[in-house]
């Protein structure tokens, strides 16, 4: 297995001050990574009856349609308030400096439906949280959640400890 920490580029004060950004965008552009990165996101959901994989933008659609694809799923996106076309549903959420709300349209997931659900970073867990919320609100079963890195300092397992939780990389600091 190729050690796909080193495709991640650490980048300080971004977006602001006192941020320390994990850039993704060198493994996207490696092929034999990204694919690495697929199947191993994937590979702990195999053959576990995946109906749909849902991820939150924007850089979890980006492994959520490919996870998807791996398991012989649909894909549903969860946006940000106000970014879909149709009726939705919604949750909100605190952060550290305010407030937001994730949405999903309202015919995305029927009851019983097992949901997968994928994003590309674990940090303090609240969107995750959110999002599950907004899928069981729907009736879906969340089978699992699978992220490519996971910032284990910030302790966002925590706030979702209730699913089985994948992650790729782990990060200590």
């Amino acid at each position: 297995m190729t050690d796909l920490k080193k495709f991640i580029r650490d980048i300080p004060d971004f977006p602001r001050p006192g941020i320390l950004f994990r850039d993704i965008t060198p493994l996207l552009a490696d092929a034999a990574a990204l694919a690495e990165a697929v199947d191993e996101l994937a590979r702990p959901f195999m053959g576990r009856h995946i109906d749909v994989v849902a991820a939150v933008e924007a850089r979890g659609f980006i492994f959520g349609s490919a996870v998807a694809r791996a398991l012989g799923a649909g894909f549903v996106p969860i946006r940000k308030k106000g970014k879909l076309p149709y009726q939705t549903e919604s949750v909100c959420y605190g952060l550290e400096y305010g407030q937001d709300t994730v949405e999903v349209h309202s015919d995305a997931i029927k009851p019983g439906t097992r949901v997968l659900m994928v994003d590309d970073l674990l940090a303090t867990g609240g969107t995750m949280a959110a999002a599950c919320k907004l899928i069981e609100k729907l009736g879906g079963q969340i089978a699992g959640l699978t992220f490519l890195i996971e910032l284990s300092i910030l302790n966002g397992r925590k706030q979702i400890e209730q699913y089985p939780i994948h992650s790729v990389i782990y990060i200590k600091s």
